[in-house]
């Protein structure tokens, strides 16, 4: 950048700006544009696709510049801040015609990606979180915001770990830190990729005094301190509309890390990241977007309390039974507007008469709201009505004040009612003569001088005129008029009494324009006091926003009423549905499936084929536990559950590059997770453990984590796996049980039946599969021969370990064993022998494992096991020629021995 010593007064003003904002844009405001110099230029001309012109082209050093209209500013702001950068907006803070010298300008506001305020229609649903984070105590303490609504929560967390979680949860855009962070926060923080944005701790103030005041220690109040003295220096304006932060601790709620929020699609579907197939997009039937938000909020932190899932839960079942007055509610809901980001633009002082207009619209409907409500049988809503202002004072002052139709610009007039102010009724009443008196004078000039097309106009540049086309300027009385301007085929002329009149209109015009503005910003700041009054109606009207579409959905898809046991760990779900996969499908096309896991169960061991349905009859088991405690009915005949705290899954293969973590490593770390912090309470969903390593690695890790689960843990556990050695538990452990996804064979092809029954699996399908897939014909013939080549060597996976005896999990080595000294009857002892422990199978070397000692035994073992009305005469085929093939090896290797002897 050059230097500001070379540069004119204005450049230099913008320097001086410039660097008070290195690490924004700056747009400078110059006139109707707001321009951008040099880098800012640059790279704003690429990501904003502008034209890259220059200021003083003839120097030799000329200024890269770009500008865009005033008008049209924050569509290219929001364009920059979406790409995740800050956009510093410099204003002239003066009149240019009156000022004396250069221009005053300042920057009067820094948006950044945790400030936007996300008006655009695609997501007016959607939250827009800042946080922040601080370490104190050894301990982190977190603070999160939504600028546009003023909700603030903060808590104290435990670890690195915790903070990313709940950063990814909320998907926050920009984090508040201090200016020099440990180094543990710095490398965690870096991990995310996430603006980070240093803040000194600010001066006291109203803001953030009355935020913090139920923070509940030291470092809650540092990070809130933080949080608000960034918010203020960026919006540079009082914040009226900041809520107490509400503290609050993830234990409180049902915990579900980000991973887990994504595996179960909570908010958003896997593939695309979008609402469409997401449990958001089955329960979204509000008819605000603060109930949309609120709904969406429910889903993330579900409740731990009976006594708050019941409330809810009894206000759900009081809409489900009267239909008609539910239809009454949601019509009147649809009209109620965003009373939450309302409340947030009056308080940033840029609400504009049509937002007053949607506020008052808004409050003329909770009257009708509150006697729907009334009408209502049963109590359950009557504490809720209690509580329920319709602050009438803010309806009644906007109806008085603001026009029916008022322009977006509350600067140039014709916002305020006439008969609400009598000086501006005044000036209105001056311009109203002042215009007829002009209409007036236009016609006697007309008769005096026999000009029929003679006409009195303005322009802002020359004022009033009277103008006449030169076909006609004989006719003009000399000396009538004073020539003022000369245009191609007309002249223009003034007089001095139009001059006056001309004067009078527009003191009244001006008069008038400033006094609206000051009128219409006094009712404005009238209603910013009564802001909290109008958060805690938006409030209400979002839960009950929320609760009229969990009726909606309770009697559209047929969903029940869970109940609750508190103290013991009984599961029962009666022809369950996975909720969202049930909507994709259409009515009575999903294959509905029972859940039982009373107390003397904890573990459900899953198997069956790819496709058949394990991991959707595992979701649709979270879900149903999630929309439970949310206070929503769930997808089933009939559902009891106990209160689960934590929910950890283990679902699809994905890995972590940025991490430098392997799929397989990422399978581990999450498994790790579960087993370190669930609890009886907890749910675990684990599908396919151990599928990323070698079979028997696998296996036995699975195996490991089955055991320590079931002797250790005690969580209700679904785990599905295609180890089907592993269904031989059930023998050993007494709180594990197998069930199988039905499939059936019917002409050599495979059909899903898609229903859950006791018992395990009888094989696992793959090849089957695989044909479906369309794999070409002689592969899935080899690999038929090699199946039963393979399942003729397998041996029985090994005795679970138990809490009072651990046995090792698979023999790895061939490391010679001591067997004990014997001793026979006569007491002479026999001589130690020693025998090898047995060797892990490797696949695809048959030799490894030990035969019997004739090849024509092992072959009448396998024949014996071989399923033959399951197999295609080609099979059959593959498998005797396998057979004979093993003979001839054996034959050949036998006589090559005989041949090594002799020599």
């Amino acid at each position: 950048m050059a230097s500001n010593s070379k540069q004119t007064p204005m450049m230099q003003q913008y320097f001086a700006i410039k660097n008070q904002y290195p690490d924004a844009f700056l747009f400078y405001r110059i006139g109707d544009f707001y321009e951008l110099f040099y880098d800012d230029a640059i790279k704003g001309s690429q990501m904003l696709e502008l034209t890259l012109t220059s200021r003083n082209k003839s120097v030799t050093d000329p200024v890269p510049m770009c500008g865009v209209p005033h008008h049209a500013v924050q569509s290219y702001i929001d364009i920059l801040v979406d790409k995740g950068y800050k956009v510093a907006i410099c204003e002239q803070m003066e009149d240019p015609r009156l000022a004396k010298g250069m221009v005053k300008r300042a920057v009067i506001q820094l948006v950044t990606p945790g400030t936007q305020m996300p008006d655009s229609p695609g997501k007016r649903q959607d939250n827009n979180f800042l946080t922040a984070v601080d370490e104190k105590g050894g301990q982190y303490h977190f603070a999160y915001t939504d600028l546009s609504t003023g909700e603030v929560w903060v808590t104290t967390l435990a670890s690195i770990d915790d903070v990313q979680n709940e950063m990814l949860a909320l998907q926050t855009k920009e984090v508040v830190v201090a200016p020099h962070l440990p180094d543990d926060l710095a490398a965690g923080l870096k991990k995310l990729n996430i603006l980070e944005s240093p803040q000194e701790l600010p001066e006291t103030s109203a803001e953030v005094s009355y935020v913090r005041q139920d923070a509940a220690n030291d470092g809650q109040k540092q990070v809130l301190a933080r949080l608000v003295g960034y918010l203020l220096d960026t919006q540079k304006r009082a914040l009226a509309h900041l809520q107490k932060a509400v503290v609050y601790a993830p234990s409180q709620f049902l915990q579900m890390d980000h991973d887990a929020m994504a595996n179960l699609e909570l908010t958003a579907a896997r593939r695309d990241g979008k609402k469409h197939g997401s449990l958001l997009w089955v329960l979204d039937e509000t008819r605000t977007a603060m109930g949309g938000r609120l709904l969406k909020q429910w889903l993330e932190r579900p409740l731990l309390s009976v006594k708050k899932i019941t409330a809810r839960q009894d206000k759900v079942a009081t809409l489900v039974g009267d239909y008609f007055q539910r239809s009454a509610l949601q019509d009147q809901l649809t009209k109620v507007y965003d009373l939450e980001r309302l409340a947030g633009r009056i308080a940033l002082g840029s609400a504009n008469g049509r937002d007053l207009l949607q506020l008052k619209a808004s409050l003329e409907q909770v009257p009708g709201i509150m006697d729907t409500l009334k009408q209502l049988k049963g109590d359950s809503f009557t504490a809720f009505l209690k509580g329920m202002d319709p602050v009438p004072e803010v309806a009644a002052l906007i109806g008085r004040s603001i026009v029916d139709d008022p322009p977006i610009s509350i600067t140039e007039g014709d916002v305020i009612r006439d008969g609400y102010n009598d000086q501006l009724d005044q000036y209105r009443d001056t311009m109203h003569h002042s215009k007829r008196w002009i209409a007036n004078l236009e016609a006697q000039e007309r008769q005096v001088t026999g000009i029929h097309n003679l006409k009195i106009g303005y322009n802002k540049v020359f004022g009033y005129y009277i103008e006449i086309t030169r076909a006609n300027l004989d006719k003009v009385p000399a000396g009538r008029y004073e020539r003022k301007q000369t245009l191609t085929n007309a002249e223009r002329f003034i007089t001095p009494e139009l001059k006056d009149q001309e004067r009078l209109v527009l003191e009244a015009e001006e008069h008038s324009t400033a006094l609206e503005y000051k009128l219409f910003t006094e009712v404005r700041g009238e209603i910013q006091k009564e802001i909290p009054r109008i958060q805690q109606l938006a409030a209400q009207l979002a839960a009950l926003d929320v609760l009229q579409g969990f009726a909606v959905i309770a009697e559209q898809y047929h969903y029940v009423r869970p109940t609750f046991v508190e103290h013991k760990q009984d599961l029962h779900i009666v022809n369950g549905r996975h909720p969202v996969v049930e909507k994709v499908l259409g009515p009575n096309q999903y294959v509905p499936n029972s859940v039982t896991m009373d107390q003397d169960t904890d573990i459900l061991l899953i198997t069956g084929p790819n496709m058949s349905g394990k991991s959707t009859y595992m979701r649709q088991l979270a879900l149903s536990v999630i929309m439970a405690q949310c206070g929503s009915y769930v997808p089933a005949e009939k559902a009891q559950m106990p209160l689960f705290d934590h929910i950890f899954t283990r679902i699809g293969a994905a890995d972590d590059l940025l991490s430098g973590n392997s799929t397989f490593m990422v399978e581990m770390m999450e498994a790790n997770d579960a087993l370190i912090h669930a609890t009886p309470r907890s749910l675990i969903l684990f599908d396919e453990i151990g599928r990323g390593t070698a079979t028997y690695d696998g296996m036995a890790l699975a195996q490991a984590i089955i055991e320590h689960i079931h002797n250790h843990v005690g969580a209700k556990t679904l785990f599905s796996t295609h180890y089907h050695e592993l269904t031989q538990l059930a023998d050993t452990l007494p709180k594990l049980r197998n069930v199988h996804v039905g499939a059936a064979e019917e002409n050599g092809q495979l059909v899903f039946l898609h229903k859950v029954e006791p018992g395990p699996a009888d094989k696992s399908y793959g090849i089957h599969v695989a044909k479906l897939a369309g794999l070409p014909e002689p592969v899935i013939q080899r690999a038929d021969v090699i199946l039963q080549e393979l399942e003729g060597k397998k041996r029985s996976v090994p005795a679970p370990a138990t809490v009072k005896q651990a046995v090792p999990i698979v023999a790895e080595t061939a490391t010679p064993v001591k067997q004990q000294a014997t001793t026979d009857a006569a007491g002479n002892t026999a001589p130690a022998k020693e025998k090898h422990a047995e060797q892990q199978l490797a696949l695809f070397q048959p030799q490894t494992v030990a035969l019997p000692d004739s090849t024509s035994q092992y072959i009448v073992d396998a024949l014996k096991d071989l399923d033959i009305g399951h197999m295609t005469p080609i099979q059959l085929m593959n498998q005797v020629d396998a057979w004979q093939q093993k003979l001839r090896r054996d034959a050949k290797k036998q006589q090559k021995r005989g041949t090594d002897r002799a020599h």
